[in-house]
């Protein structure tokens, strides 16, 4: 018996399915699940913050005894626990029927981040959410996935803004038992340990386990006894700024993770890397290989004919290179286990236009992937030409082989669940499986049949519940802290739902412009404050914890909010994380976004907006270029780049803000709803919710690669191993 289950005595055997549930993340695109944890014991459910493992091991016995005897409850329970059991025990699905020569093809999935729930912070933003929505997905669709990543004790930063705006980050450890993951054991019944090989000082990592439906997911933990203070602390945190750590941590994910899936004699076919983070992977399956005997040229082509490469970064300092005495300080071991010189192993990461920047890792990756990939069509254009020189020797008129898959959202996770029941009664006396066939662009014409009311008057439903939780949240902080009466104005004390919202939600980067909006502040005081057409806008994010002028911008915007003269019609939300950026997409009015062209390599923030009904207004950059179509939201600015277009950017936007998206909003019939804002609403659900769904995303990496590799060709090699 495990640890975890341990903390499950106190549940009667009837009711064991519970625990089952509450480690398998299936419950956080169920809605219906979650009601479940939610009735038991409601006040538990919200004090762990819907993390239905704690809740379970902080409710008192007593409150199953009364479930048992409660019919209505235990009949819900067997209808969810039988549709929980009949999707992990499925053998078919949309993969094995469109793909039933392809059973032994399995990929695995290498990531950084993954951004599943707020019980798992073990993201830093949009890569990955990315991730989490991948693998999300990939389960629902049947892809035979498994997934490898890092279990990050003190997760990314937990964000406190001080009195004067200024960022503070602070630290939480995570407490492994009351989250939804388990330890891997092994024969002996501990926890599994695999040494990261070939590489000194000995870095340990232990293993942990969690279940993303059918996709398993194996989380590396450095953070053990048997590694010292130094090494522990590579698995704290995603993306620190210390180069030599970042390096060490790259090493772990990348050769320790593909020596976990081997020593769990896992068995796959192909890689595909997210990001650059993990590309040791692909180093280390070479490795192997040339270590069996395989020339190492041969052990090359084979590696690079299995993997896949996927690129988010269209900003150079994006991608991390490591000086060459920091790869000899850590692979002077590694090199002639290659077969290789150290000048040909370096050579694998060394950008030819750029020599002197050091290892680079998308280089790295680049080389030794057969497919490769950016994540919009603009984002296709821009990596192209940043790295078509590694292909000196390509004919002129042959495309630099680089694809473009853009990026997708997980409709189950992003949509809200009335949302989702509304479309259902309209959609499925016409459509019985849409939920099955949501990425179908022609089943989506149906929300105009969608009378105006009813979305309306659910959409401003979720806007009250939007900030009913925000002052919730600052009642609680202020409880606990006394705070300032300006930071509860500063956090939107004084929000108004009748009131036209924009919603502002990302990293706090320079690039992201996220203070575009003040740059004439006289006039965004007249929009803010019209006296018929009032706007107000609720911000969040956080900043990088080492970027110095991401935190300026933050604190800008923090003191303009405590500004009397506008009224508290800006707010900041502190902490933003995946439960805020729930309430967030379902709730605003108007999702904003205007980074600087054609740095916004897709962007997925927008796109879970236009699930909810919430009408984008972006520059044309990222998926807003593919996604525009001219009457299901705006659009302002050139999506060409200018050394300085703040100025011509900002006045776009006032005149938009000022002349088409107040007058329409406020334009309402005599029956109180405002049919051409709903009519928006509605082309914005209409043309994006299919085309940007992860659905139709996973269905062409499907397409475009996974089948393509070879076959097999891992399972066989893996097998050998074994023996």
């Amino acid at each position: 018996m495990s640890v975890q289950d341990n903390q499950f005595t106190h549940i009667p055997p009837r009711l064991a399915g519970l625990a089952d549930l509450a480690y398998n993340l299936w419950w956080s695109w169920h809605p219906e699940a979650r009601i479940l944890f939610k009735q038991l014991n409601q006040l538990a459910w919200k004090a762990s913050i819907h993390n239905p493992v704690r809740m379970l091991r902080d409710t008192p016995q007593e409150y199953f005894l009364a479930a048992e005897k409660n019919e209505e409850y235990m009949r819900r329970y067997d209808i969810i626990m039988n549709r929980f059991r009949r999707y992990m025990n499925t053998t078919t699905g949309w993969f094995r029927e469109e793909y039933p020569d392809s059973k032994s093809l399995t990929i695995a999935y290498f990531s950084a981040e993954y951004g599943l729930h707020h019980s798992l912070p073990m993201y830093a933003g949009g890569l990955g959410f990315l991730a989490g929505d991948f693998l999300k997905e990939c389960s629902d669709l049947g892809v035979p996935l498994v997934a490898v990543g890092f279990m990050y004790s003190e997760g990314y930063l937990h964000q406190h803004i001080l009195p004067d705006g200024w960022q503070e980050g602070i630290r939480e450890t995570l407490d492994r038992d009351a989250a939804p993951v388990k330890r891997v054991l092994n024969s002996a019944g501990e926890q599994m340990v695999v040494q990261v090989p070939h590489i000194e000082p000995p870095i340990f990592v232990a293993v942990w386990r969690v279940d993303v439906g059918k996709v398993p997911l194996y989380l590396l933990d450095t953070d053990i006894p048997m590694n010292d203070e130094k090494t522990r602390r590579i698995s704290s945190s995603p993306y620190t700024a210390d180069r030599e750590e970042r390096l060490r941590q790259e090493i772990v994910l990348g050769i320790g993770g593909r020596n976990v899936l081997h020593q769990l004699g896992v068995l796959y076919s192909a890689v595909h890397l997210n990001e650059g983070h993990p590309a040791f992977a692909l180093i280390e399956r070479i490795r192997e290989r040339v270590a069996r005997g395989i020339p190492f040229d041969e052990a090359v082509s084979q590696v690079r004919l299995t993997s896949v490469f996927t690129t988010h970064t269209p900003v150079a300092a994006g991608h991390d290179a490591f000086p060459v005495d920091l790869m000899d300080q850590y692979f002077s071991t590694y090199y002639p286990s290659l077969g290789i010189t150290r000048e040909q192993f370096l050579h694998l990461g060394t950008h030819p236009d750029y020599p002197e920047s050091g290892f680079n890792m998308t280089v790295l990756a680049m080389r030794l992937a057969s497919y490769r990939n950016a994540v919009s069509q603009k984002h296709g254009d821009v990596t192209r030409q940043m790295w078509k020189n590694l292909w000196p020797d390509l004919p002129p008129q042959d495309p630099v082989p680089i694809d473009a898959i853009t990026n997708g959202v997980h409709l189950p996770t992003w949509m809200n669940p009335r949302i989702e029941d509304l479309l259902d009664t309209y959609f499925y006396p016409v459509s019985p499986n849409w939920q099955q066939e949501h990425d179908d662009p022609g089943i989506w014409s149906l929300v105009n049949e969608i009378p105006d009311e009813k979305l309306w008057d659910l959409h401003f439903d979720l806007k009250i519940k939007l900030m009913s939780r925000m002052r919730e949240r600052k009642r609680v902080k202020w409880a606990k802290r006394q705070e300032a009466p300006l930071s509860l104005v500063a956090e939107g004390l004084l929000l108004n739902p009748s009131i036209l919202t924009l919603g502002f939600a990302r990293r706090f980067a320079t690039y992201k412009r996220s203070a575009l909006i003040f740059h004439d502040r006289e006039r965004l005081k007249r929009i803010l404050c019209n006296r018929w057409r009032p706007v107000q806008i609720i911000f969040a994010g956080k900043a990088h914890p080492s970027d110095y002028e991401g935190k300026k911008i933050l604190q800008k915007i923090y003191t303009l909010a405590q500004d009397p003269e506008f009224e508290g019609r800006i707010a900041f939300v502190e902490d933003y994380s995946e439960q805020t950026a729930q309430y967030l997409v379902h709730g605003v009015d108007v999702w904003l976004n205007n980074p600087v062209p054609p740095l916004e390599a897709s962007g997925t923030s927008g796109m879970k907006a236009a699930l909810n009904g919430v009408i984008n207004c972006s520059v044309p950059d990222g998926w807003w270029l593919e996604g525009y179509n001219g009457s299901n939201g705006w659009s302002f600015g050139s999506p060409d780049p200018a050394a300085d277009r703040d100025a011509a950017d900002a006045q776009a936007l006032y005149d938009i803000l000022e002349y088409q998206i107040a007058p329409l909003y406020y334009s309402a019939s005599i029956d109180g709803i405002p049919h051409g804002w709903v009519a928006k609403m509605k082309e914005s659900i209409r043309s994006n919710a299919p085309r940007f769904s992860a659905r139709r995303m996973v269905k062409e990496y499907v397409s475009r690669y996974y089948p393509r590799l070879v076959s097999g060709a891992d399972i066989a090699y893996a097998c050998v191993l074994r023996k």
